[in-house]
């Protein structure tokens, strides 16, 4: 029968297990003396002094040598950073570090806050409702109109013919779009390659250490202000079933949401799509067959119309005032198209 990488001392993950348990004590110490909240503080103290016990277990697999520890230069910019602008704000680079007890920080620290006592109850606690895709939608709408209107205006001032206007409108559109939706899935990748690798390590560490992730459990939820044995009690009912166990612990001590890391190819789409629909709206008059003034005219008309809408749809996501909200878009948005006119008509003067 094969060992684990817990019972075998010769496992070649060894010495990194050592270091990355020696480097999270250390940075649990940086945040928690950076953190203002006594019950927080002590938390991550908690979590420091078992990030620390499972280095002296991995030091005793190896022989039990001692061996020196420098934090990494990494670790030594992270604690900076925490020091500077506080854990809480520091969060995604703490969880980039694979600190645990950061959920903290997206629930409510008091006395009597509502604890999971079942996987329905936990998934419940954390559903959106914000309409994230929406608001991404709508924002890349925006983008897309306000550029590529701008360019538009900027090659009309500049005098070119409305068949150039056109066709520069529509590069504008596919360079556009294509870089919006290569960014997009750049980054949704990249996020999505960082959370299964999170949530990989924590179902090996699940597996080795039971024990100790359920003490570690326990001490986010007296965090909240649960007394300890009932926090214990708690914690060891939610991780006895293996199957939601995982998804416990990554949700509660790496704050991620295992059924919503995304897709990179449907950011990608979403992407491209929303911002040609807002790119596509200035060149109706030219796809239309419109000529000379009265090309521009109906692209500042639509244009105009298209920022009203947008302004007050984004009011929704901000709570303002849908008429000032529709006005401050027309405002930025024609302010960006005149002075694209006025740059194109410079540039067209000069060259010709």
């Amino acid at each position: 029968m094969s060992q684990s990488p817990a019972q075998d001392p010769h496992h070649s993950d060894a010495p990194d297990s050592w270091y990355h348990e020696k480097e999270s004590a250390w940075l649990y110490a940086r945040v928690a003396e950076c953190e203002r909240d006594p019950k927080r503080a002590n938390l991550f103290r908690q979590l420091g002094e078992a990030a620390e016990d499972q280095a002296l277990t991995w030091q005793r697999l190896q022989g039990g040598v001692e061996r020196p520890f420098l934090p990494s230069m990494r670790a030594r910019i992270v604690a900076k950073l925490v020091a500077q602008i506080g854990p809480q704000r520091a969060r995604p680079v703490l969880a980039a570090m694979k600190l645990r007890g950061l959920s903290i920080y997206s629930a409510t620290s008091r006395p009597g806050h509502h604890m999971p006592t079942s996987l329905a109850d936990f998934g419940e606690r954390h559903q959106s409702v914000s309409g994230g895709n929406l608001r991404a939608a709508v924002f890349g709408i925006n983008d897309g109109l306000v550029s590529n209107a701008a360019l538009v205006m900027g090659v009309a001032g500049a005098g070119a013919e409305p068949r150039y206007v056109l066709i520069t409108g529509i590069a504008g559109l596919l360079a556009g779009a294509l870089s919006m939706a290569a960014g997009e899935y750049v980054s949704v990748r990249s996020q999505r390659e960082m959370y299964e690798y999170q949530i990989a390590l924590e179902k090996e560490e699940l597996d080795e250490y039971p024990d100790e992730e359920a003490e570690e459990l326990a001490l986010i939820y007296a965090a909240r202000g649960l007394e300890m044995e009932q926090a214990r009690r708690i914690a060891r009912d939610l991780l006895s079933d293996p199957e939601q166990a995982l998804d416990v612990l990554a949700r509660e001590e790496l704050g991620l949401n295992p059924d919503d890391l995304g897709s990179p190819w449907g950011a990608a789409t979403a992407s491209f799509l929303a911002f040609s629909v807002g790119a596509v709206l200035p060149l109706i008059p030219f796809f239309a067959g419109q000529h000379g003034d009265g090309s521009l005219g109906w692209t500042v008309a639509i244009t105009t119309l298209a920022l009203l809408a947008v302004g007050a749809t984004i009011s929704l996501f901000t709570g303002r005032s849908a008429v000032k909200s529709a006005l401050r878009m027309v405002l930025i948005g024609g302010g960006a198209g005149a002075l694209s006119w006025a740059v194109g008509s410079l540039v067209g003067g000069l060259l010709s």
